[in-house]
């Protein structure tokens, strides 16, 4: 990129890829009126701070998040004029003196041609700085402020995913499929046949990036292992004759829109969509992974509260070890979905998700998944969440008013089983 002729002047030749010269024309942007020379401006912007190494984009951040947020002394001042009268015209100079001149600083950078593209990527750089850097916090919640409103429902488009959709999209879904990898194209293939769904949701402003994506199996039975669903080779059957449609995989596309939910919307869209296309299909349900449940049962066994000598070190293609586990490990996932919290909410993060958009957990699976990956976060682990669409707000509701997680009697009688529900009792 050529410097532009103002900025060599202040900084040099050496301007580009200077956080010096990426804030002077932040702060060039902000001071602009004009339409035509603000998109131009925001161009330049946009390409300084793309240009950024790492150590001059933490001086950028830095710099974002200290000079470019409100002034305190004008946010009390604002806040005792308001206290003192309030009305509709203090109430407005409160509003606009609390607001960071950095969200200003965002919608104008948003003019650029790419500038979408340009603030998630910085704000997937903000996140994997975040731990290092509290400070930048101001910085990311004003991003994601804004990303609530750019990215909502209405701005969506839902998009079927099929053999026919452009390879630069098929290959993205490779690269991003984050519940059970994509081995290549044959295996991309299977997962796109008539017995098959993919849906995504894109956004006019990233027209070749998936926000999100799910993969659906049209089957005649509610799946309990995943490896069918997942084989190459497995026959194609009839979609018309389905009766299931079984969400096997759901991915979130973009790190830097982390924070904001589209798979609720998602999820019950396709349901919809499906059920009017395929009458036959009566129930609308899940495959997840129960990811948190490996480490929960560590943390148990080293603090003394759990002793399953049988899992030390398990073959797990061996049935005799499979059997000496199968009772104690069915029951304590079904203990940890209904029990383990984090707060007053499921443990489980896939378990919050599903439950808060109103799905009742039907059913525990017992070596579901056997992948490598399957073994190390869930012992094997899968359950069965089901989205009944005549129960799906009433269990909402019951799960945002009182956290109450729906279960179905087995799944209840399971948890029961557990050898920490019988301890507790006993004492």
């Amino acid at each position: 990129m050529e410097t532009p002729a103002f900025l060599r002047r202040l900084f040099g030749r050496d301007a580009h890829g200077s956080a010096a010269a990426a804030l002077a024309l932040c702060r060039a942007l902000l001071s602009e009126r004009g339409e035509a020379s603000g998109a131009t401006l925001a161009r330049e912007a946009v390409r300084a701070i793309e240009a950024l190494d790492d150590a001059e984009r933490e001086r950028f951040f830095d710099a974002l998040a200290g000079e470019f947020s409100p002034a305190p002394s004008a946010v009390t001042r604002a806040a005792q004029a308001y206290q003192a009268d309030p009305g509709p015209r203090t109430l407005a100079r409160l509003q606009r003196t609390v607001e960071p001149v950095r969200q200003e600083l965002y919608r104008r950078l948003n003019m650029a041609p790419g500038g979408m593209a340009a603030l998630v990527a910085m704000r997937t750089r903000l996140l994997a700085g975040l731990s290092g850097h509290p400070q930048w916090r101001a910085a990311d919640d004003d991003l994601l402020h804004l990303f609530h409103s750019w990215f909502n429902r209405g701005f969506l488009r839902l998009e079927r995913i099929d053999w026919r959709t452009p390879a630069n999209i098929l290959e993205k879904l490779i690269d991003y499929e984050a519940v059970h990898a994509i081995s290549g194209w044959d295996d991309l293939r299977r997962r796109l046949q008539a017995d098959r769904r993919c849906f995504a949701f894109f956004h006019p402003a990233l027209p070749d990036e998936p926000l999100i994506f799910i993969e659906v199996a049209l089957t005649r039975a509610l799946a309990e292992r995943v490896e069918p669903l997942l084989e190459p080779g497995a026959p194609i059957e009839d979609a018309e004759r389905a009766t299931h449609a079984m969400f096997y995989s759901i991915t979130n596309c973009q790190d830097g829109l982390r924070g904001i939910s589209f798979g609720n919307f998602l999820i019950k869209q396709v349901a919809e969509d499906l059920r009017s296309q395929l009458p036959k299909l009566k129930t609308f349900a899940t495959l997840s992974p129960v990811p948190g449940f490996a480490a929960w049962l560590s943390a148990l066994r080293k603090r003394g509260e759990l002793q399953l000598p049988a899992l030390e070190q398990p073959d797990w293609h061996d049935a005799e070890d499979r059997d000496a586990l199968q009772k104690d490990l069915s029951a304590l996932c079904a203990h940890y979905l209904l029990h383990a919290r984090r707060g007053e909410e499921p443990l489980d993060p896939v378990a919050r998700f599903h439950l808060g958009n109103g799905a009742m957990l039907e059913r525990v699976n017992w070596l579901a998944d056997l992948s490598q990956a399957g073994l190390a976060r869930s012992l094997g682990m899968m359950v069965n969440y089901v989205y009944r669409l005549e129960d799906v707000e009433k269990n909402h509701e019951a799960y945002v008013k009182a956290h109450r997680v729906i279960a179905s009697r087995s799944v209840e009688k399971l948890a029961r089983e557990c050898p920490l529900a019988q301890s507790e009792a006993a004492g």
